[in-house]
């Protein structure tokens, strides 16, 4: 694999990392900037070690990951999707929507596996052409990384103006990166 596929695959991977990274910027209104490097953090490390896993497990369990990844995606982001949702729309008393941001590491860590799971697939293919693992791996993390915190940037600039609006649509998103991911596993998009 060249640097430049590398790049691009890495950026490929990145996007469903970025994309949800926008939908926390979203809920912040004001950056929190311990939050965004968490975020990205655990986006990073997620979206590298899959690939790693994924890459020692071999071709030994490829079908079996291939075969419900796109299902563990679709109803781990549709959940947490949903409930974005339904917290925009619910509303709330006027102190709950003043509090502050708050980091939910446990939602935080479901989010990085929904987004980075695909990728166990990539270690397979990476364990089968005999590619470099650890440079690929840190390749992946990095771009990740970064493209989760301009995502968190991008998510809290938009957000701040919008807020409930914003909360609804980062919902929708989530669900729909579920929806386009259980398709795209199931072979129909």
């Amino acid at each position: 694999m060249t640097w430049t596929e590398l790049i691009l695959l890495s950026l490929g991977l990145a996007m469903d990392a970025f994309s949800v990274s926008v939908c926390k910027g979203l809920s912040m209104k004001k950056i929190d900037y311990k939050g965004a490097f968490l975020t990205a953090l655990f986006f990073g490390v997620f979206q590298a070690g899959m690939p790693l896993i994924g890459f020692f497990l071999g071709s030994r369990f490829e079908q079996f990951i291939s075969q419900y990844s796109h299902w563990v995606a679709f109803i781990l982001l549709g959940f947490i999707g949903g409930k974005m949702v339904f917290e925009a729309v619910r509303g709330g008393d006027e102190a709950e929507t003043q509090s502050e941001y708050r980091l939910n590491i446990g939602e935080l860590f479901v989010l990085a596996i929904a987004t980075s799971i695909d990728a166990l697939a990539v270690g397979v293919v990476f364990a089968a052409q005999k590619t470099p693992v650890f440079s690929s791996v840190t390749v992946i993390g990095v771009i990740t990384f970064v493209m989760s915190l301009i995502g968190v940037g991008i998510g809290n600039r938009f957000g701040s103006k919008y807020e409930k609006k914003a909360e609804l649509a980062g919902g929708i998103v989530l669900v729909l990166i579920g929806v386009k991911l259980l398709l795209d596993g199931l072979g129909v998009l």
